[in-house]
């Protein structure tokens, strides 16, 4: 069965850390779909490269959601964190008990939103202060940290360990492994 999964983007975001979730999920069989939360469909990433996003922000459903992703970068994280529909998109998903995820700054938006409460979470080094006021346990010393249906992660160099764990959590660690085999990741 086919995993649903929604990356979202808006300008700014960390090209590194969407596309690679969007590349290796595919590669597993994910069905993933990036959508625009901006009122474009084309988005400009931090490093000024354009992306086109799948879908637009009003015409997404994703209550069939087996993951929700946010990528980092700046001011892309920030443009995710005052999205008001994206913002109870998430509450009810976690809600839901559907896969949250975050890497580099993006946890920020998690944590402001009452979502890392009590969890073990990471982040871009130097926010950790916005995730311990937001509940979470910070932990600085792995690249990525599951906790339940949490996935976080610490930014642009660890964007395919972050990719890895993301098609572990949906597929385990057979599919992980073959995907690890076929791009020559030891």
């Amino acid at each position: 069965m086919s995993k649903k999964v929604y990356v979202f983007l808006a300008d700014g975001f960390e090209e590194i850390e969407a596309l690679t979730v969007v590349d290796l999920l595919r590669r597993a069989g994910a069905q993933v779909t990036t959508v625009s939360i901006s009122d474009q469909e084309t988005l400009i990433g931090r490093s000024r490269i354009p992306v086109i996003a799948d879908a637009m922000w009003s015409e997404h459903i994703t209550d069939d959601a087996d993951m929700l992703v946010l990528p980092g970068g700046q001011p892309g994280t920030t443009y995710l964190g005052k999205h008001s529909g994206l913002r109870k998109q998430l509450k009810e998903a976690a809600a839901k008990d559907v896969y949250v995820t975050a890497i580099c700054a993006a946890p920020t938006v998690l944590a402001d939103h009452g979502i890392l409460e009590g969890r073990k979470a990471t982040c871009y080094p130097g926010l950790e202060s916005q995730l311990k006021a937001g509940g979470a346990e910070v932990v600085t010393d792995k690249e990525v940290v599951k906790d339940g249906k949490v996935v976080t992660s610490r930014g642009a160099g660890t964007a395919m360990a972050f990719a890895l764990k993301l098609i572990d959590v949906l597929f385990g660690d057979k599919a992980e492994n073959e995907i690890k085999k076929s791009i020559v990741c030891d």
